[in-house]
């Protein structure tokens, strides 16, 4: 499983997230606590917003701690809006385009989880992608699948609904032809206004998340794992909910990918 962090609010140097606390992303790649894998070496990835629509995009297959290139960048760009990860595969290649976040447009996502079996029904998923969107699949992930399906499903317009629809396609691939468990499902996404998060699963493990406002930064960071040890105001995302992130306020609705295919 990856761990991963993001941020909305006033513009902060993104190591402040990244490298700096106790607990950091960074740290979380080689020692992370809540999840099956304390190692995430699979790779490493940012997306941060500034002054034009489209994010920057910075990624690299080498283990986050050790490249002095990313220490580098997050100490000196500041952003109110940012995702970060750290990979560790369920499957696919170490390669950079395999690696967490993806952008298309001025959307950015980024995803911890799993689509059970992906490997028995990856040409099936790839067929959900349209063509106008095909020329974005650049890695061979689920992750990356999930986004681009999602896109074609309205994410422009209605976010939690396209993600559920999409979810609802894929969880279907995998009870057909995949393996339990079906569908873990954490990811952040953003258009560069709105940060958005999902927490569910088809069984009753579906990866941490938390979320936690700070007065002394002026934002709201989003993460696998709290960020400093012994901090106890991290407000924890409930599972199979969806939430939306708008400066200060927070909005969580229920995620419920069987309604959208029951309606379908």
């Amino acid at each position: 499983m990856c761990r991963w962090a993001a941020y909305i609010g006033q513009p902060i140097f993104l190591d402040e997230i990244i490298s700096r606390p106790g607990h950091s992303l960074i740290r979380q790649s080689h020692c992370a606590t809540q999840c099956h894998t304390a190692i995430n070496a699979d790779g490493f990835g940012l997306a941060w917003y500034g002054e034009r629509p489209e994010p920057g995009l910075y990624r690299d297959v080498m283990p986050a701690w050790s490249d002095p290139n990313l220490r580098s960048l997050t100490a000196t760009v500041k952003s109110g809006l940012f995702l970060a990860h750290v990979r560790a595969s369920t499957g696919t290649a170490t390669s950079r385009n395999n690696c967490h976040p993806f952008v298309v447009g001025r959307w950015s996502f980024m995803h911890n989880g799993q689509i059970g079996g992906y490997d028995a029904l990856r040409r099936d998923a790839e067929m959900m992608i349209p063509d106008a969107l095909y020329p974005h699949r650049k890695g061979a992930t689920d992750s990356e699948a999930l986004f681009l399906v999602a896109l074609a499903e309205g994410l422009e317009t209605a976010p939690r609904q396209a993600l559920e629809r999409a979810t609802a396609r894929l969880e279907a691939l995998s009870r057909a032809r995949g393996a339990a468990p079906h569908m873990r499902l954490t990811a952040a996404f953003s258009d560069g206004a709105r940060l958005y998060a999902v927490r569910y699963a088809t069984d009753d493990q579906a990866p941490t998340l938390y979320h936690r406002w700070s007065d002394t930064r002026g934002g709201r960071a989003v993460v696998s794992e709290p960020l400093e040890p012994g901090e106890c105001d991290w407000q924890v995302v409930p599972e199979n909910s969806f939430c939306t992130f708008d400066g200060q306020g927070v909005t969580v609705e229920p995620f419920a990918p069987a309604a959208q295919a029951a309606a379908a």
